[in-house]
């Protein structure tokens, strides 16, 4: 069985419907308290088990000989969050815990790294994984520092500190769109916020830029279909040539928020009216003006697929889902 941490939220909901597609036994280790939406991603899914985070040690120990690996998704995804501690115990220590059962249980791990972790960008997106380039990235919240600080701790694992999972993956997710990220309200991506805006409003809001490098709406982003993380989670998940390391998950190309807003207009068939708003001041000095993930090391890993286009994306996204009878996968 796989056992899927943060298998009902976003990322880790769509990598569930893939496993249970393929006909694989999957157990979810989530929350889901009193959400009106959250159960809704995986109200489709066969499940061997749904199993509450603070059960999950217990569990694991149980069930040691059926795991055939661990995705570990759960985490404070949140960049606005403020709880320095509360993401520390989520995103960091789970993290390590998971890590030392996979090494003493031999079960391979995946886990989401973000691209977070490079913070401006000065030092560009590379998923290098040595110190030396590590330790000069600066995330710009506490988010991104958590993803950051795992990576790290990695690396001083398999360079000898302490024994390391037999296969694993970290993985540096862009700006990832797609189904089953309705429960994020305020943190869903800007396609999918701009969809309703657009829907409802007739026009998209886009915010203006502080940056005299980047015009208003024109911070440029990697945007990633979330059917292209599920694809590389797979891969680097049932693959054993895969090598283990950190791997980038974007698009591989920068394109605007104003682009994003022209191609959501296209596909709802609206004639195209965008109204720039002020930067929110708590975002001021933490946002990125321009990410791009380099995939030459996923490519030279073994990883072929081509990547979703954001035009075949975003249009997927509104007819198949944001604009259907059923937006759930």
């Amino acid at each position: 069985m796989y056992v899927i941490t943060g298998g009902a939220g976003f990322i880790g909901s769509n990598i569930a419907e893939a496993l249970d597609a393929k006909g694989e036994p999957i157990v979810i280790v989530d929350w889901l308290k009193d959400d009106p939406v959250k159960w809704r991603n995986i109200a489709k899914r066969r499940l061997a088990d749904l199993v509450r985070p603070e059960d999950l040690p217990s569990f694991l120990e149980a069930n040691r000989p059926k795991l055939a690996g661990i995705v570990h998704m759960g985490a404070i995804s949140t960049t606005t969050e403020a709880d320095v501690d509360a993401i520390v115990r989520n995103n960091f220590r789970l993290s390590v815990d998971l890590w030392r059962f996979c090494a003493s249980a031999g079960v391979p791990l995946v886990y989401a790294s973000s691209g977070a972790t490079y913070g401006d960008g000065a030092e560009g997106f590379l998923d290098r994984f040595d110190e030396a380039y590590l330790g000069k990235l600066r995330p710009l919240n506490p988010y991104g520092w958590s993803k950051h600080v795992f990576d790290r701790f990695a690396l001083a694992s398999v360079s000898g500190r302490e024994k390391a999972p037999p296969r694993w993956a970290g993985l540096k997710f862009f700006n990832v769109y797609g189904p089953n990220e309705y429960h994020k309200g305020g943190q869903r991506s800007v396609a999918a916020q701009l969809y309703e805006q657009i829907r409802d409003r007739g026009a998209a809001r886009l915010f203006r830029s502080d940056n005299p490098e980047y015009p208003d709406g024109g911070q440029l982003r990697d945007f990633v279909w979330v059917g292209d993380c599920v694809d590389v989670a797979l891969w680097a998940l049932e693959n054993p040539a895969t090598p283990s390391g950190l791997y980038n998950v974007g698009s591989g190309a920068a394109r605007s928020f104003h682009d994003k807003a022209r191609i959501v207009f296209a596909a709802l068939g609206r004639e195209e009216r965008v109204e720039f708003i002020e930067l929110p001041q708590n975002l001021r000095g933490k946002y990125q003006y321009y990410t791009c993930a380099s995939l030459d090391k996923l490519r030279a890993a073994g990883f072929a697929r081509a990547m979703t286009s954001l035009e075949d994306g975003l249009r997927m996204y509104v007819k198949d889902y944001l604009d259907s009878g059923d937006p759930f996968r």
